[in-house]
């Protein structure tokens, strides 16, 4: 009766030690969904409505529209984000290797040339070709580095032994942009292939992705991207110092060993908001966070943190500010309050995610890209925190 009496006992610790650990699993889920307030179904269905939107081509190759006529436009921009969210998409388990593939196919045939596998920045329809003028056929640094990291996310997600050679395209694409779009003197990058003379010392702050400049140095085993990284740190660091917003320009002059920063012109390179915090700009606190997000980063933490607390005592975020905090324009867009709604997620800054947790999940816009495809991307990304 003893020993009957005995494993009864322990077949019962057992059942409640089962039961105790269920419980704590699916509280810690829950806890988890709480917390990023986005299930996983949520972002697939947003996902397929983006590609629904701007996902063009055929069954070879496919590009993201980015305007609203009847014949297409594209840029090498939205190719990189397209192929990025693309390959995360798969990562978190619905988007598809064969979609990868067609925009990657798109890049390959639209590559400066046979010797420069850097992107030609744009293409328009002629017909049924997507074809760019002379012109055309410059460079746009930030496509360029999310095509590469794209690729090495396919490579790590599929490997590169199929129909595409990820990793050998990767390291082409990596090697082309480090010769021709990074500064040799500065180590930063340049805003294109084209820059040079009284351009050749401009960078457009969004592109100071340490996330990436670290994932290329690990994948490729060189240390100048090491480099690369350690100075876009170094002038983010200073640029969040230098006005009590921690707003960036859209464009700022690093020149030196010592990266002595300068401001840009007016319409110096883009718009007439190239000195503000304004359309290229607006993609730092999603750039910045995912670098803590990936790697913790006390850097990417502080320059981030400071341009969230500047936007919790704000009512709503609009479109371009002056970096003292001056909103230049009366609308939203989510170009802008998406990258701060996943920074909030990232950093917990409660009273951001409380006031645009709503945001990243809001109905993609139909005939928008560029806020359409940003939300997309920072979606994507705050799914990752699961």
């Amino acid at each position: 009766m003893f020993r009957r009496h005995k494993y009864q006992w322990l077949i019962g610790g057992l059942i409640i030690l089962v039961t105790f650990a269920i419980g704590i699993a699916i509280y810690n889920t829950q806890s988890q969904e709480r917390q990023i307030g986005i299930s996983s179904q949520k972002i697939q269905s947003q996902y397929r409505i983006w590609k629904k939107y701007y996902l063009k081509g055929n069954e070879i190759q496919k590009f993201v529209k980015t305007n609203n006529g009847s014949k297409n436009r594209t840029l090498s921009e939205a190719q990189g984000y397209g192929m990025v969210i693309t390959v995360m998409a798969a990562q978190q388990g619905f988007g598809s290797q064969k979609t990868f593939d067609q925009l990657t196919n798109y890049y390959l045939n639209h590559r400066i040339s046979s010797q420069n596998s850097l992107m030609a920045w744009r293409q328009n329809q002629q017909g049924e070709r997507m074809t760019s003028t002379r012109a055309e056929k410059t460079s746009a640094t930030d496509g360029d580095l999310d095509i590469a990291y794209s690729l090495i996310l396919a490579d790590k997600k599929w490997g590169s032994n199929g129909k595409l050679n990820y990793h050998e395209l990767a390291l082409q694409l990596l090697n082309d942009i480090y010769k021709r779009e990074i500064n040799p003197k500065t180590a930063l990058p340049k805003v294109g292939n084209w820059a040079h003379g009284k351009n050749e010392n401009v960078v457009r702050t969004s592109d100071l992705i340490s996330a990436y400049f670290r994932d290329f140095a690990s994948y490729t085993k060189d240390g100048r991207w090491t480099k690369t990284m350690q100075n876009s740190q170094r002038t983010l660091q200073e640029l969040s110092g230098q006005h009590r917003t921690g707003l960036m320009a859209d464009f700022v002059v690093v020149s030196g060993n010592n990266l002595n920063i300068k401001a840009v012109k007016a319409n110096q390179i883009a718009s007439k908001y190239d000195a503000q915090y304004g359309f290229n700009a607006c993609r730092i606190p999603w750039r910045v966070a995912y670098d803590y997000q990936l790697n913790h980063s006390q850097i990417s933490k502080s320059v981030v943190t400071k341009i969230d607390r500047f936007f919790a005592r704000k009512k709503n975020i609009t479109a371009i500010y002056t970096l003292d905090g001056k909103p230049m324009e009366t609308y939203e867009n989510e170009a802008f309050c998406a990258p701060v709604a996943y920074s909030a997620e990232v950093l917990g800054n409660q009273t951001l995610k409380n006031r645009y947790k709503k945001i990243l999940t809001a109905p993609i816009r139909s005939k928008d890209y560029y806020p359409a495809t940003i939300q997309m991307l920072t979606l994507l990304a705050s799914g990752e925190l699961k």
